[in-house]
């Protein structure tokens, strides 16, 4: 079966992204207007996010959310076959900074959001710096979905590391350089155990394993900027949200909120490139998480 599916699915990579666009506005159509795929979703998220919005700018950002949420997916598509040539034509930015902190021998820490397309940013970070990228990712449930997610992100060598698989994986690159990419804000199984501060205008919990491995590491901590310039063409910005030297000095939870302070950054600059169809509040705040809160306005009641 995965053989059937990535022969469809490469043989459609070779066409021009022009007409993969065509289809995106077809699937834009059925998912937006027939299926109205998580739009109570979409809409409860945009609500609390953007309160100061009057409901016509908040519904403009919803559609063309959906258009980008189906761009992605023909653009990953695309990633199938196109070439490094054809992908530094549609990438643009600033990535000095993992230039500069590669001549300090020391590997780096990148945490990544929910922001389209991450797949682009993903394979274009491969061959655009020095260090090996090692993808740290959820294996999805169907292993049809996970060999081609292996394939995208690994097509010019760069490992990717199952979650689970990770304490044991990373032991051959602890003497390395490598660029270990984490999702800063993917959903949370256990609230209880960790971070919680606002996070687009309501409390949210993230995880406390980006901060504990930069720690443990003692490397330096880059972030994303993502810009969209127009379709299919990106800008990618890398900033740097701590020193290694630092550290030490750092109190718990700092790291988060900086990274999540950057976040919400980015998204107010194109609101449309964010992944509202994700679940990101569905754990509800608790008073008995109050130890939890790490963030710098007042504990909610």
């Amino acid at each position: 079966m995965y053989y059937l599916i990535f022969g469809l699915l490469y043989l459609l990579s070779l066409l021009p992204l022009t007409i993969l666009y065509v289809l995106s506005d077809l699937a834009f159509v059925i998912i937006y207007y027939l299926i109205g795929y998580r739009k109570e979703v979409v809409a409860d998220n945009l609500l609390h996010s953007f309160p100061e919005k009057t409901d016509a700018e908040r519904k403009l950002i919803s559609k063309k959310f959906y258009r980008n949420f189906c761009d992605n997916w023909v653009e990953t598509i695309k990633m199938l076959s196109i070439s490094k040539k054809g992908i530094r034509k549609r990438i643009s930015g600033d990535i000095t900074i993992l230039d500069q902190l590669y001549q300090t021998g020391k590997a780096v820490q990148a945490n990544f959001g929910h922001v389209f397309n991450w797949e682009i940013l993903n394979l274009y970070l491969g061959i655009a710096q020095p260090y090996t990228v090692l993808s740290i990712y959820f294996p999805p449930k169907s292993k049809s979905t996970d060999r081609l997610m292996q394939h995208i992100r690994g097509r010019w060598g760069n490992p990717l590391i199952a979650t689970p698989d990770l304490p044991r994986s990373i032991i051959p690159w602890r003497r390395k350089q490598y660029l270990i990419g984490l999702g800063g804000d993917q959903s949370i199984t256990h609230p209880a155990s960790s971070y919680w501060l606002n996070f687009m205008n309501r409390p949210a919990c993230f995880a406390k394993g980006s901060e504990k491995y930069a720690r443990g590491q003692q490397i330096p901590l880059v972030m994303p900027i993502t810009r969209k310039l127009k379709r299919g063409h990106y800008q990618f910005d890398f900033i740097l949200l701590a020193k290694a030297e630092e550290l030490n000095d750092l109190p718990e939870g700092e790291l988060m909120r900086r990274y999540v302070k950057s976040l919400e950054d980015n998204i107010r600059l194109q609101p449309e490139l964010y992944l509202w169809s994700h679940r990101r509040w569905k754990h509800p705040w608790k008073t008995e998480y109050e130890k939890l809160w790490i963030g710098d306005d007042a504990v909610p009641q």
